[in-house]
C-alpha cells in the first residue's frame, strides 16, 4: 500500500513538472526574405506576422549560415557552423546526420522528455523520408521525431506537395511555369493543408500534460510562386520596381549567378526573362508577394489556435525562415549567393511573460543561435560544441547589442562576414587570389559600391573572422 501511495506521489510530481515545462512551437518558412510590414516594408501585406511580432521579439538582422534550404536547416538543427563541405549542400542533413543526429535539436528535446513532431518542411525533406518521391525511407534525420508527416492532400507525394500547383498538380521540372494564381479557395494550395493539420495536432496536444516540440513547416513563398488569385490580386500594382543601380549586375569581380532554380526548374514563355523584360519581373515580384500573404494567413490560423486552446501562456513560439531570396537585386533571381537579401531572413521569438514585447531587436543574430536559445529557455542542457549564443539577453532587453558577427558560406570557398556596419564577401578566383566585396551598410544603397580597395583596414579586420570549410578525408 505504501509503495502504491509513493508511486502515485512520484507520478503526480512528474506530471506537475511536465506541465510546468514550456512547449515549443517552431514555425519554419521557406525562402522568406524580410518583406514584412513589421520590418518597415511598405508594400508588404502581412497582418498575421505583424500581429505576432507585436507580441514577440522580432530580430531585424537575423542571418542564416548557408543560402540553400537543406544546408540552412542543417545548421539550425545542428546548432553549429558548417565545418565540412557536405554541410553546404541541399542534402546536408541526409548525408551528414550519422555524425550528429542523436544530438540534433529535436533529438535533444525528445531525450529530455518532450514529444517531438514535424509537419511539412522542417528539415529539408518534408515528412523526413528521402527515398522515391520522398515517400519512402530512409529517414533524413533518424531518431529525432516521434512523428514526421505531410498533410494527406491531393498531391501525389511529399515531393509533389513541396512544389505543388493547384489541386494536386505536381511540378514538371523545366516545364511548369514559375507562378500560378487560380481563382479558388486557400485549400487549392498546400499551405492551407499544413495549417489544417497543425491546428488538429494542437487540439490533440492541448489534452496532454507531456511537453511537446512541434515543428510546422510552410512551403511558401518558395517556388513555384503559386497561391490563390485573391492573394495575388492583393498586390496588383503595389510591388515597386527596383532602382536601376540596385538591379544592376556587379561591375567588379564577384561571385555571381543568374538564378538557376528559377530558370532551370521552371518553363518560361518564349522571350520572357525577368532580366530583360520589366513587366515579367513585376509579375514575378507580385506572385512572390502574393505567396507571402497567402502563407501569412495560414500561419495566423496556427498562432490563433494556441490561444483558443489555452496553450499560449505555456508555449514558446519561434518563427524562422531558412534564407531570403533576391528578386532582381544584382540581376539575380534566387538565393544561392551571399548578398544581404539572400542571407537575411525573419526570426521572431515569443516567450510567455517576456519583457517589452513588440520591440524589434537590431542585434546581429544567427540561425545557429536558435538551438542554444531554446535549450536555455527550456532548462535543457546543451553541448559546449554548439556555435551559437543564447538570445535570452536580447529577449529580455531589445537594446542589448550584438555579441558576435554573422558568418555565412557558399560553395567553392565563398564566405561572408557581417558586422553592424560592414559586409565582406570573399571569393577565391582562378588565379589563387581572392575577389573581395566590401559594403558599408550606413550608406543609402550599400551594395551598389564595392569599397574593398579603399578600406583596407576594414578588410583586414573582417578577414580575421572567417572560418574556412576545408576538405577532409571523411566524406560520407
Amino acid at each position: 500500500m505504501k509503495f502504491i501511495l509513493l508511486a502515485s506521489i512520484l507520478l503526480a510530481c512528474v506530471s506537475t513538472a511536465d506541465a510546468a515545462r514550456p512547449n515549443v512551437l517552431f514555425i519554419a518558412i521557406d525562402d522568406l526574405r524580410d518583406d514584412l510590414g513589421c520590418f518597415g516594408v511598405k508594400h508588404a501585406k502581412t497582418p498575421q506576422l505583424d500581429a505576432f511580432a507585436s507580441t514577440a521579439r522580432a530580430f531585424s538582422r537575423h542571418y542564416i549560415q548557408v543560402p540553400t534550404c537543406g544546408a540552412s536547416r542543417c545548421a539550425m538543427l545542428r546548432g553549429r557552423y558548417p565545418d565540412r563541405p557536405v554541410h553546404l549542400i541541399n542534402d546536408a542533413i541526409r548525408d551528414s546526420q550519422s555524425d550528429w543526429a542523436t544530438d540534433s535539436l529535436a533529438a535533444v528535446f525528445r531525450r529530455s522528455g518532450y514529444e517531438t513532431m514535424a509537419l511539412g518542411k522542417v528539415s529539408h525533406y518534408p515528412g523526413n523520408l528521402t527515398g522515391k518521391d520522398w515517400a519512402i525511407g530512409p529517414e533524413e534525420l533518424p531518431g529525432a521525431w516521434d512523428r514526421a508527416w505531410v498533410p494527406d492532400g491531393p498531391w501525389p507525394s511529399p515531393e509533389g506537395i513541396m512544389h505543388g500547383f493547384a489541386n494536386g498538380v505536381p511540378r514538371q521540372r523545366g516545364k511548369s511555369p514559375p507562378f500560378e494564381h487560380i481563382d479558388g479557395p486557400d485549400t487549392a494550395y498546400p499551405d492551407a493543408w499544413v495549417a489544417n493539420d497543425a491546428v488538429s495536432a494542437l487540439q490533440r496536444l492541448s489534452k496532454q500534460e507531456k511537453p511537446w516540440f512541434f515543428g510546422v513547416g510552410f512551403f511558401k513563398p518558395h517556388l513555384p510562386f503559386a497561391s490563390p488569385k485573391k492573394w495575388f490580386d492583393l498586390h496588383d500594382q503595389k510591388v515597386p520596381d527596383l532602382p536601376a543601380d540596385i538591379a544592376k549586375k556587379p561591375a567588379w569581380p564577384a561571385y555571381w549567378y543568374d538564378g538557376g532554380e528559377l530558370r532551370g526548374n521552371y518553363g518560361h514563355e518564349p522571350g520572357r526573362d525577368p532580366a530583360t523584360d520589366p513587366e515579367y519581373a513585376r509579375l514575378l515580384r507580385q506572385a512572390y508577394a502574393g505567396c507571402i500573404s497567402y502563407m501569412d494567413a495560414q500561419l495566423g490560423r496556427v498562432i490563433a489556435a494556441l490561444s483558443v486552446l489555452g496553450m499560449a501562456d505555456n508555449t514558446i513560439v519561434v518563427v524562422w525562415s531558412d534564407h531570403g531570396f533576391l528578386l532582381g537585386e544584382h540581376a539575380i533571381w534566387g538565393k544561392h549567393c551571399l548578398y544581404e537579401d539572400a542571407v537575411r531572413s525573419p526570426l521572431m521569438i515569443r516567450v510567455p511573460g517576456m519583457k517589452a514585447p513588440g520591440k524589434v531587436s537590431e542585434a546581429i543574430v544567427e540561425t545557429v543561435d536558435v538551438f542554444r536559445t531554446l535549450t536555455d529557455l527550456c532548462g535543457i542542457e546543451s553541448s559546449a560544441q554548439l556555435s551559437g549564443h543564447s538570445l535570452r539577453p536580447q529577449l529580455n532587453d531589445p537594446e542589448k547589442p550584438s555579441t558576435k558577427p554573422a558568418l555565412a558560406w557558399w560553395s567553392n570557398g565563398v564566405q561572408t562576414v557581417r558586422t553592424d556596419r560592414w559586409r565582406l564577401i570573399v571569393t577565391p578566383n582562378k588565379t589563387d587570389s581572392l575577389d573581395l566585396e566590401l559594403f558599408d551598410y550606413t550608406a543609402a544603397s550599400p551594395e551598389t559600391k564595392n569599397l574593398a580597395a579603399t578600406e583596407p583596414a576594414a578588410v583586414r579586420k573582417l578577414l580575421g573572422f572567417l572560418k574556412p570549410v576545408k576538405e577532409d578525408a571523411t566524406k560520407p
